[in-house]
């Protein structure tokens, strides 16, 4: 097998089952994963979380990232990256800190899997924008296609979830990632 470690991207717009699928991931393959920082920065958060707020977050899931990657078994899986903070930071501030733009172009992944939005939203006091999951996905699917870099759509309920990011896999980088 290759030694280089394959990084996978579980991206897209909120209640898209990212959390979920990037830990079924990481099961199916016997692996770690990174989970989502702002959800816990934001739980232990005594106020509103404000602009300054969404660069922390994207500097400790990018600091937990380098930390798990040393652990992974040949492949990680990434709830959320920082494509997802730039896009909220310019959706809700119209902007979005130079750091954050600087290093989504230094720390790349060999796939992002957009999860799509057929699954029902799920209400969540963290989650702002259930009217808004179509415009969200467009701006996700944009940017995936401006940057040019692999990425492929995720559909599905439940387990065919899974089992439609399974096969993705399969395809990009072979059998020989199937346990």
């Amino acid at each position: 097998m290759n030694s280089k470690l394959l990084k996978i991207a579980v991206t897209g717009p909120e209640s898209t089952g990212k959390s979920i699928l990037t830990e079924q991931l990481a099961h199916h393959y016997h692996t770690n994963f990174v989970p989502e920082y702002a959800r816990e920065y934001i739980d232990k958060l005594q106020r509103p979380y404000n602009q300054e707020d969404i660069l922390v977050i994207a500097q400790n899931q990018i600091l937990n990232e380098h930390t798990l990657e040393k652990q992974a078994n040949q492949i990680i899986f990434c709830d959320t990256e920082l494509i997802v903070t730039k896009i909220w930071s310019e959706v809700k501030y119209s902007s979005c800190d130079p750091w954050i733009l600087k290093t989504i172009l230094e720390n790349p992944y060999d796939l992002y899997l957009l999860c799509n939005i057929d699954i029902p939203w799920v209400d969540d006091p963290q989650r702002e924008h259930p009217q808004m999951r179509e415009y969200l996905f467009n701006l996700y699917f944009r940017e995936l296609t401006d940057r040019k870099v692999s990425f492929a759509i995720v559909n599905g309920l439940g387990m065919r979830r899974l089992h439609n990011a399974v096969r993705i896999i399969e395809k990009y980088f072979g059998s020989r990632w199937n346990p």
